[in-house]
């Protein structure tokens, strides 16, 4: 009876996911990226996580596996640095309209005199998007330099430009606040209290195995081992940065994820009020593109979340081929990780297998009905 039950849950009950299925073995066969692993979360339970490829073309590499370490590059700056911005929110240590000269003095230059934690959030801080700092810098402290004296190329709330500047200084600001490294405060803050062993920043030598190589170096240029993180400006910065150095797996990044999910609070542990979390993820109503640290779903046909997703949604992607994408209308997290940038980042089939993808999944969801 049991045996004949469980059949029927698994005929009736739950997706079976075939199409979603089908474009990932596609996209891989089309070499869009050689390995992945997929996680779909609705109300309150994990209905597909699943593994796909190997870490490489070639036959002889290791089949992927949900323990898989990805780099998460840009989901580094929601993770990481958002969710401490976050839990200061609902800890009241920190207002969106304070000033980043509050936190870090030495900035009070270049026209970002004025600028606030919330202008950088909403990448409208007039900040350039990004800067090739291997070319003049040698050293963390030179990096940081440049970027604290750097000049605004547009003035502050008038443009979005999104720009991992923001983030390297919303990192520091963390740091500030906190008085640790960024990677020891997300560890001690959501890492060891949740029980994430697979999510961090400078991934041990132990683990290099399990982790998904992405795009071969050809710019470095320096005596100093560079990091494994794909993103050059954090690895001049050690690997620890507040626009990308977090490497993780899905399961790990759910669980981190789901106090969003909760209300703010995860097995009677609370890290953010039910305020501040509408507060971050709704639609700033001036550009009408992100909310605080998070990108939104947009109407553009090339929209990474399909066409099904509500104009609600929330999330971001990451350039080494990663996504989240909350759904809060369809109670849903998708989170899809990919290392689609091996062994070339001029690789861009991940912009159309996104789109596909979370169609699929809609799609599988509703046949079920």
């Amino acid at each position: 009876m049991l045996i004949a039950l469980l059949i029927a849950f698994f005929q009736f009950g739950a997706p079976d996911f075939a199409k979603t299925r089908a474009v990932i073995e596609s996209s891989i066969q089309n070499k869009a990226f050689p390995s992945a692993t997929l996680l779909v979360w609705k109300e309150g339970k994990v209905l597909l996580h699943e593994s796909f490829g190997r870490l490489t073309y070639e036959r002889s590499s290791r089949k992927a596996d949900t323990l898989t370490l990805y780099d998460l590059a840009s989901l580094t700056k929601p993770l990481a640095v958002t969710l401490s911005l976050m839990k200061f929110h609902s800890d009241g240590k920190l207002r969106l309209d304070d000033s980043l000269k509050k936190f870090l003095p030495q900035t009070a230059n270049g026209g970002k005199e004025n600028l606030t934690l919330k202008d950088l959030l909403l990448h409208q801080s007039g900040l350039i998007a990004f800067r090739r700092y291997y070319d003049c810098c040698s050293t963390e402290t030179q990096v940081l330099s440049r970027i604290y004296s750097d000049t605004l190329i547009r003035r502050i709330g008038d443009t979005t430009i999104y720009s991992d500047l923001n983030f390297v200084l919303l990192g520091k600001v963390v740091e500030a606040i906190s008085g640790k490294r960024l990677n020891e405060h997300f560890s001690e803050t959501f890492a060891k209290p949740l029980g994430l062993k697979n999510l961090m920043f400078v991934p041990p030598e132990s683990l290099s195995y399990r982790i998904a190589p992405t795009e071969v170096d050809t710019l470095w240029k320096f005596s100093f081992l560079r990091p494994k993180v794909h993103d050059p400006t954090a690895a001049m910065l050690g690997g620890i940065s507040g626009n990308a150095g977090l490497f993780g797996n899905a399961s790990d990044i759910l669980r981190l994820l789901l106090p969003l999910l909760n209300g703010g609070t995860l097995d009677s542990l609370r890290f953010f009020t039910p305020e501040t979390i509408r507060l971050f993820t709704t639609r700033d109503t001036k550009h009408n593109l992100r909310a605080l640290g998070w990108d939104m779903r947009t109407n553009s046909e090339k929209t990474s979340t399909g066409k099904y997703f509500s104009m609600n949604t929330f999330g971001h992607t990451g350039f080494t081929g990663t996504s989240i994408w909350i759904d809060p209308e369809r109670n849903l997290c998708v989170i899809f990780l990919t290392n689609r940038v091996y062994p070339t980042s001029a690789n861009r089939q991940i912009l159309s297998v996104r789109r596909a993808l979370h169609d699929a999944i809609i799609e599988d969801l509703e046949r079920q009905k």
